[in-house]
């Protein structure tokens, strides 16, 4: 019998933090229920109005970015077990493609991404709020592993990007929301203690009627 309403967990932290690994490894420890993974990264904002040169500049980085009355939005009908046309980014046009994907409502939804603790009016909508903290040198080593083998990026280019815009816009927007986290995991998803406690959590309000 499903909830009154959906349990919202938000999952935050700086680009190669472990995020993503912490996200899946909540998600993968309920593969019997009704649980589902919405990234903020599909919610940067729609930039067809600008000229091609224009959006090679966005900085992705940044809360201007995304499209965070969008997202609440849709979070917002997800929690009223109502469906969502959920939008699709394109990063080789560097805008929001014309496709979209129908998301259905569940019963455990975690929403993951570098901001999503940054907007007060999401962050009252979450029942659990996580911030993944890892050190600036492993996250940067990680990105550049992904970047390289991945996305085909050289490592000057990976390096130039994460000095200028990926390390200023963490400690300007993202560190700082680390205050409104209920709960601070070290190491991402490498952390099985913080984990399995968390799932525990999750699955206490799964089985709360």
């Amino acid at each position: 019998m499903p909830a009154n309403k959906p349990i919202l967990i938000g999952v935050t932290g700086g680009s190669g933090s472990g995020k993503t690994s912490v996200s899946r490894a909540i998600f993968n420890h309920f593969p019997d229920h009704s649980i589902m993974m919405l990234e903020q990264d599909s919610y940067y904002k729609d930039q067809s109005n600008l000229s091609f040169e224009e959006r090679l500049n966005t900085n992705y980085d940044h809360p201007f970015a995304f499209d965070t009355d969008l997202l609440i939005a849709h979070v917002e009908q997800l929690m009223r077990f109502e469906s969502i046309e959920k939008p699709v980014y394109d990063y080789v046009a560097h805008t929001r493609s014309e496709a979209t994907i129908l998301q259905e409502p569940k019963e455990v939804i975690i929403l993951e991404g570098i901001l999503v603790l940054a907007d007060e009016r999401l962050r009252d909508l979450m029942d659990i709020k996580l911030y993944v903290d890892t050190d600036d040198d492993i996250r940067i080593i990680r990105r550049i592993k992904r970047d390289m083998e991945e996305r085909g990026r050289t490592l000057d280019s990976v390096i130039e990007q994460y000095l200028s815009v990926v390390k200023p816009m963490y400690h300007q927007f993202i560190e700082p929301t680390k205050r409104y986290a209920d709960i601070i995991i070290p190491e991402g998803g490498e952390n099985h203690v913080a984990i399995d406690l968390l799932a525990t959590k999750v699955g206490t309000f799964l089985n709360h009627d």
